[in-house]
């Protein structure tokens, strides 16, 4: 028996079994996504846990969901009669070592125990998929609902462009593990379909600017944060807008404020900053008259009911 190897005693009698390579688990065990066997994160740690698998070597997924083919391994997961395999049959059960390894870091040494069938990382990823997904018929359900949900997705009043594109990543990335994906062009129509009644403008603008076939997610995102920036720009400058005025009348310290509305749907107005100065300044004027005539009339009134009290002749 070479270096590396051990003999253990299984229902066949001794066998040659490769144990894991420690070197390997020690430089994964800080990297395997983690579950701790709760259902709603299910999802979430399948989507991390494919893409360290697609990032360790592609092959590895291929192995977890269409098995080792004619291995023979015990009920651990060990080879059987090592030595009589060829060489192509050596490495893939070096590659399914480190996958299934992969998967034993991943979940809790309960949910491991709980496993009627641990020989192959397969077996053991089906296992979880069956007891947290559900059938090949809840599935379906699901996918169902969640392609619903894809279809009624809006933009809500009070969310940003980052918090819209959050929750829209976190629906694709459900959709995508239950193997109802769509194409980039579908994603860019339904977030251009999201947005509020607001950003209709931005919207045609894209339309007609950019091909809705090749323009990608990531780009259509990065214009619409961009145009979200100018708009929160422009209400800042809007409120910044407001003149405070002392108004005479019952109280000295009661204010007037008028406040000066941009005429261009989009914020921006073609009138010369002098103009709405002078226009200022016409409205002051004319609301300064229209105010000493008020008090003038009044004086004159509360002059002529005084008079009468007091019994003089007018």
């Amino acid at each position: 028996m070479s270096a590396g190897e051990s003999s253990v005693s299984g229902s066949g009698g001794n066998h040659n079994v490769v144990p894991y390579d420690y070197g390997d688990k020690k430089a994964d065990s800080g990297k395997v996504p983690k579950f701790n066997e709760d259902p709603e994160e299910f999802s979430w740690w399948k989507t991390n846990f494919y893409s360290y698998v697609m990032g360790l070597d592609e092959e590895l997924w291929d192995i977890l969901e269409e098995g080792v083919g004619d291995l023979d391994l015990d009920e651990e997961g060990a080879v059987v009669d090592r030595n009589k395999h060829t060489p192509a049959q050596k490495k893939i059960y070096k590659k399914h070592h480190k996958i299934r390894g992969s998967l034993v870091l991943a979940i809790p040494r309960a949910g491991y125990m709980k496993m009627s069938d641990k020989s192959t990382a397969k077996a053991m990823f089906a296992s979880l998929c069956a007891n947290y997904e559900g059938s090949k018929k809840v599935r379906n359900a699901k996918a169902l609902m969640l392609v619903h949900q894809y279809e009624l997705f809006k933009m809500k009043d009070d969310e940003s462009i980052e918090e819209m594109y959050s929750r829209f990543q976190t629906l694709v990335s459900r959709l995508q593990i239950l193997k109802k994906s769509y194409v980039a062009s579908d994603h860019v129509s339904k977030i251009l379909r999201s947005l509020p009644t607001r950003w209709r403008p931005k919207v045609t603008t894209i339309e007609e600017a950019k091909d809705l076939n090749t323009l990608s997610v990531e780009d259509l995102v990065s214009s619409l944060k961009v145009h979200e920036i100018i708009i929160n720009e422009h209400k800042s400058v809007k409120k910044s807008k407001s003149i405070t005025l002392p108004s005479k009348g019952k109280s000295s310290k009661a204010l007037k404020v008028i406040e000066f509305e941009d005429e261009s749907p989009d914020g921006d107005s073609d009138e010369d900053p002098a103009e709405k100065m002078a226009m200022l300044c016409n409205r002051l004027q004319y609301l300064t008259k229209k105010n000493k005539k008020f008090l003038s009339r009044r004086n004159s009134y509360n002059h002529l009911i005084g008079c009468r009290e007091n019994g003089y002749a007018l």
